[in-house]
C-alpha cells in the first residue's frame, strides 16, 4: 500500500518514521432504481386519459363554437324577418290608400267642376289614412288647445293671446303622430305668450309759439 505524503510522521528517539495511512475507500455509485411494471403501467394509462379529456376538450370547443355562429345567424335571420313582417303589415294597409288616391285622381279628372265630389273623395281617403294607422297603433299627438309639453311638441313661434293661459298651444301648423309610447315626429305649434303692456299715452304737443292757448 503506497504511503500517503501527507500523513503526519512520528519522532522515534530522533529518528524520523514515516506513518502510511490508508485512503478511504470511494464511495460507489448508486444503481438506478428500474420504475415497477405496475408504476410504468399506471403513468401510461394517465397519459392516456389526460390525451383523451384534451380530445374531448377540443371537440366540445368545437361543438359549442359552431352553436354559438348558428344561434347568431338564426338571430339575424329571425331580425331580419320581423322587420320585413313589419313593414310589409304596414305597406299591406296603405295599398287600399293608394289605390283610392288613384280613383279620387281619375274621378277628379273627369269631373272638374264638381268640387264637392274631390272634397269627399279626399276625406274617404283620409279616413282610411286614419284607419290604417289605428290598426298600427300610430295615433296622432294631441296640441290643439293643450299645454305646451317639450317631449311632444315642437314650437315654431309664439303669439301674443289675452284668450289663452300662456305656454297653451294656439295653433298646429303640422300634426305630430305616436307608435305606441314611441313619439314618431312631434307636433309643430305655435305657443301663446302674454300680451305686451299698453304703451303709456302720449303727452300732446305743445301749440306753436305766438298761437294762443285755450
Amino acid at each position: 500500500m503506497p504511503a500517503d505524503p501527507t500523513a503526519p510522521t512520528a519522532d522515534t528517539d530522533g529518528l524520523d518514521v514515516q506513518v502510511e495511512v490508508d485512503a478511504p475507500p470511494a464511495a460507489a455509485e448508486p444503481a438506478p432504481v428500474a420504475e415497477p411494471p405496475d408504476r410504468l403501467t399506471e403513468l401510461e394509462a394517465q397519459v392516456a386519459k389526460l390525451e383523451q379529456e384534451k380530445k374531448d376538450n377540443y371537440d366540445r370547443f368545437l361543438r359549442a363554437a359552431a352553436d354559438l355562429e348558428n344561434h347568431r345567424r338564426r338571430s339575424k335571420r329571425d331580425l331580419d324577418d320581423a322587420r320585413a313582417e313589419a313593414r310589409t303589415r304596414v305597406l299591406k294597409e296603405m295599398l287600399p290608400v293608394v289605390d283610392n288616391l288613384e280613383r279620387g285622381l281619375t274621378h277628379a279628372e273627369a269631373n272638374a267642376s264638381d268640387p264637392t265630389a274631390i272634397i269627399d273623395g279626399l276625406r274617404l281617403v283620409l279616413r282610411q289614412f286614419n284607419h290604417a294607422f289605428e290598426r298600427s297603433d300610430v295615433t296622432p299627438v294631441e296640441a290643439q288647445g293643450q299645454p305646451f309639453d317639450p317631449n311632444l311638441h315642437e314650437a315654431i313661434s309664439q303669439v301674443e293671446s289675452a284668450d289663452q293661459p300662456p305656454g297653451t298651444v294656439v295653433s298646429v301648423l303640422q300634426r305630430g303622430y305616436k307608435l305606441g309610447d314611441r313619439l314618431l315626429r312631434p307636433a309643430l305649434v305655435v305657443v301663446a305668450k302674454p300680451p305686451s303692456a299698453p304703451a303709456p299715452p302720449a303727452e300732446p304737443a305743445p301749440p306753436p309759439e305766438g298761437e294762443p292757448q285755450g
